[in-house]
């Protein structure tokens, strides 16, 4: 009931007569957090325990208490599951429900009841710091899971808070700098998976730090108010980000930003004061703003519990086993020459593993999204539990040069490179940021190219939080594996997929380009930064630029076929396809069934095909089955700043395959 709009409406009267009880500054109090300064910038453990903000203690109304993520709750030692750009690469809606449904849990466990990890922007290029955070390059695709996160969260009656709003995806110039951007590509490429969540029925959005064609995003009344309440229906409350995330009160009120997070600089009694009598701002600004947030938080902490939430949540073993799914569902396998890969361990008995990162636990970024699981497993770690039967030696990055003979006589190789906290990540200090070439490390690459030449039975695993470029190591290497970042079970996934426990299934979240410069140019550290219309894999294809790997790619060990491909209904308002997957292998595994859509003789410049859909299916071997994918006709419209979004009456074509490049054997003209 708390994604329903109809349902949290409901609480309106309510909310307008205890907001009419209260005092000015009890007001003033509920639209601000209500951390102390050396909370707020992480000094000890940052959000170690929920945030609270707001409250109105003589009339018994709770906080706003506020848990981090999205790679799981940051609140205590919780259950950290793989980033976020890992469970894109699932390309599982219901999984990632279930996964929303869990940090739901463990957020209630915690004391909380706001969940600020719903994190949805698209990366303009894939350098960005926290490109990590987000589900991957495409808007269609990060929409269905974002909403599916939503619903998941606010299953549990937690306060589901979608993030940046909008155009942030520059980490180092996060403060300061303008994106500008015209209204197609604001329209059709950066807003539309806001809109979704926030039709899932997402109760919260986080204003971002930069500006917006000029605007400070936390006091830009276009973002807020235009196009967030008045088109798009939003009921919810707007939080600003984090201390430096409103600049002026008067700015903030008028623009409808609701709550400033987590400590009160701008809102605060005095400057609220001064900004209503001086004009600047008005008292009816303020009670909306305590409404909308009374109105919400009443729907949520007296919505009917199903369940009790107790310490026996947080990383409980239900939730560790989830968190090993996703990792196994999500990791990447994108090249296995000869099938090396699984490695029989009757076989391949004697294995050399190299690159320091295989002993480290490395989830993620230090920033806000850091979670403190009880422990993380390394896939040495792994190794020596599970895998004992195998004789295994670690080399070290900075001695495989003198190690030659041991790798060369090796039964395989496994290394294990990639980015890790200090390489990309929220910029804090001297750590994280935007990465500012898109390979490998130097003495990584040629770690991999060293390797691969002595052996052939050579396996990279990558870990990243999005597209790394490969340059020659590729071609000498004989498979190659997408990690991201795994999660708390990220070690054990690795290793049993290496050795065939579990069939690979991820899909790329994005396209890996041959070269770093065909992806849009940008400045890292910049005051202006213009946002174009293609990005990722609808740039390549665009500029006639064939990818190293395709978006949506991903290998397994078993083989699929489609057929039958048909169009099953076309009303005007949507086409539905149905297409057969068979598992022609020999194992149960999982395929991805992607539908992108192309435009012919369209008014407007268009790309050549982007994604409409796509339906994770899981089947055994020799197994078939019929599935639907559907396009929707508003979907496919263009944006016309004069006249909005414009269908077109045009043939269209519907593309069907298990990646953006595959698909083109399967092709429907039609029209609605």
């Amino acid at each position: 009931m708390t994604s329903d709009k109809q349902y949290r409406l409901g609480f309106d009267k309510k909310a307008k007569e205890l907001v009419s009880q209260m005092t000015f500054k009890e007001k003033v109090k509920l639209i601000a957090g209500n951390c102390k300064v050396y909370e707020s910038m992480g000094i000890g453990s940052y959000n170690s325990k929920p945030y609270g903000a707001g409250g109105c203690e003589r009339l018994d109304f709770p906080e706003m208490l506020f848990c981090d993520g999205p790679r799981g709750c940051v609140c205590g030692n919780s259950t950290c599951f793989p980033v976020t750009m890992a469970r894109g690469a699932t390309f599982d809606p219901e999984l990632e429900e279930r996964v929303g449904a869990a940090i739901g849990e463990e957020i209630r466990a915690h004391g909380g009841n706001f969940y600020g990890g719903v994190c949805i922007n698209l990366p303009y290029n894939p350098g960005g710091g926290r490109s990590q955070e987000t589900y991957g390059e495409d808007s269609v695709h990060i929409g269905k899971m974002g909403s599916a996160l939503v619903k998941g969260v606010q299953s549990e009656n937690v306060i589901a808070c979608i993030k940046h709003f909008a155009f942030n995806s520059m980490e180092n110039s996060r403060f300061w700098v303008n994106v500008t951007a015209d209204k197609r590509t604001e329209r059709e490429v950066y807003l539309p998976h806001f809109k979704k969540c926030v039709e899932a029925g997402a109760a919260a959005v986080m204003s971002s730090y930069n500006r917006y064609n000029g605007k400070f995003n936390g006091a830009n009344p276009y973002l807020l108010t235009d196009v967030l309440r008045n088109e798009w229906g939003f009921d919810g409350f707007i939080v600003s980000d984090f201390f430096f995330g409103l600049h002026s009160t008067k700015g903030g009120m008028n623009a409808g930003l609701d709550v400033e997070m987590n400590i009160r600089r701008k809102y605060n009694t005095v400057s609220v004061n001064h900004a209503i009598k001086s004009g600047k701002a008005t008292m009816k600004q303020l009670d909306d703003a305590c409404v909308r947030i009374v109105r919400n938080l009443m729907a949520f902490t007296q919505a009917e519990d199903k369940k009790t939430y107790d310490k026996s949540m947080i990383a409980s073993a239900e939730h560790i086993a989830l968190a090993r799914e996703v990792a196994e569902k999500s990791i990447t396998l994108i090249k296995n020459k000869n099938n090396l890969l699984p490695l029989d361990r009757e076989k391949y008995k004697n294995i050399v593993v190299l690159g320091d990162l295989a002993k480290v636990e490395n989830i993620g970024d230090y920033g806000s999204s850091q979670v403190h699981p009880p422990y993380v497993k390394t896939f040495m770690q792994a190794l020596e539990e599970n895998y004992s039967d195998v004789s295994i030696t670690f080399v070290p990055t900075s001695a495989v040069s003198r190690r030659a003979e041991e790798i060369k006589k090796a039964d395989a190789v496994i290394i294990i490179c990639g980015m890790r906290h200090g390489d990309e990540g929220e910029y804090i200090f001297v750590i994280g940021g935007d990465r500012k070439k898109l390979s490998l490390k130097k003495r990584e690459a040629e770690m991999l190219k060293f390797a691969g030449l002595l052996n052939k039975n050579t396996v990279a695993v990558v870990m990243g939080g999005n597209a790394i470029t490969m340059g020659e190591w590729k071609n000498e290497i004989n498979s190659v594996m997408m990690a991201y970042y795994p999660g708390m079970e990220g070690g054990n996934a690795i290793a049993d997929i290496i050795f065939g426990k579990v069939n690979p299934s991820g899909k790329l979240p994005f396209a890996i380009a041959k070269n770093e410069k065909d992806y849009p140019d940008i400045k890292w550290i910049s005051l202006q930064q213009h946002y174009g219309y293609y990005n990722g894999y609808r740039k390549l294809e665009k500029d006639g630029k064939k990818p190293d790997f395709p978006y949506g790619f991903g290998l397994s060990y078993t083989d699929f076929e489609l057929s039958d491909a048909k169009l099953l209904e076309s009303d005007g308002e949507k086409a539905v396809f149905n297409v057969t997957v068979k598992n022609t292998g020999s194992r149960k595994g999982a395929e991805v069934v992607q539908l992108y859509s192309a435009w012919n003789g369209s008014a407007v410049d268009r790309p050549v095909k982007t994604l409409s859909d796509f339906r994770r299916v899981e089947l055994e071997a020799g197994e078939s089955r019929e599935i639907s994918l559907e396009v929707r006709k508003a979907d496919l419209a263009y944006y016309s700043e004069k006249d909005g979004f414009i269908e077109e009456d045009i043939l269209y074509s519907a593309f069907i395959g298990s990646d953006e490049c595959s698909c083109e054997k399967i092709k429907i003209d039609y029209k609605f």
